[in-house]
């Protein structure tokens, strides 16, 4: 055992003590670090749904390879009869769903439309009423997005492949929707813009929690590092007659 002494007192440290606190406090490190680098890449994607605001690009013809929530301009009909809920989507904290739309663009490509939030009316067996009169050609901006994704496998749900519309689902992916569909979709998804027409609640908001959420939690980690180490100095720390003993 390593015993240091200074004045009156012995530094004096026990292995068990010394390895769990290089541990933990290599715990405490390694997740600080990983809360700041989440805080960086929120602060990427808060600063590309500032940029995106900007303007409507026209349809750029590859949504792939447009920056995330770039604003842009399609027409197309939407398709009224062919229409998803997704599940487990909140707002001011009640539940509720998000529709999604098919756009049919005019080159035969077909985009989904996400036209908002609705309430949940308490039944799982009574769907919101999203009826949507097709209007014909229409010309609609919004921002480029990708669906939601869960944090966890079990809260997903593809939609049904057969049975009536519109239908439900949780967390899908762009594939399954394809299939319920039955022909193929565009990669990403139109979030409707607010003032658009044909939408309900769409109170669009940067993804997840602030950057300085994130970088907030890192100090407190590397914070919990710091106490750690500060009372694994104490502890270890003895009157040199009580070591002496």
């Amino acid at each position: 055992m390593v015993r240091v002494a200074f004045g009156r007192r012995v530094f004096a440290p026990s292995w068990p003590m010394t390895l769990l606190t290089v541990l933990l406090c290599s715990a405490f490190v390694a997740l600080g670090r990983w809360q700041w680098r989440r805080g960086d890449h929120r602060a990427a994607e808060w600063a590309a749904f500032a940029r995106g605001a900007d303007r409507a690009l026209p349809d750029p013809g590859d949504f792939a390879t447009l920056p995330a929530f770039q604003r842009i301009r399609v027409s197309g009909q939407l398709d009224a009869e062919h229409q998803f809920l997704l599940d487990n989507r909140t707002h001011a904290g009640r539940a509720g769903y998000e529709v999604l739309t098919p756009l049919a663009l005019e080159d035969g490509r077909v985009l989904l439309v996400d036209r908002g939030w609705v309430a949940f009316t308490g039944y799982r067996a009574r769907l919101p009423d999203v009826r949507l009169e097709a209007p014909g050609i229409v010309t609609l901006t919004g921002r480029i997005d990708t669906l939601p994704a869960a944090g966890l496998a079990l809260g997903r749900m593809p939609p049904d492949r057969v049975g009536p519309w519109p239908r439900v689902t949780s967390y899908p992916q762009m594939g399954e929707l394809a299939q319920a569909l039955g022909h193929a979709l565009a990669a990403r998804i139109l979030l409707l813009d607010p003032q658009a027409p044909f939408g309900y609640v769409r109170d669009w908001q940067p993804p997840g929690l602030s950057p300085a959420r994130h970088w907030s939690y890192a100090v407190q980690w590397w914070g919990f590092a710091a106490t750690l180490f500060v009372i694994w100095v104490v502890l270890s720390s003895r009157e040199s007659a009580r070591v002496a003993r």
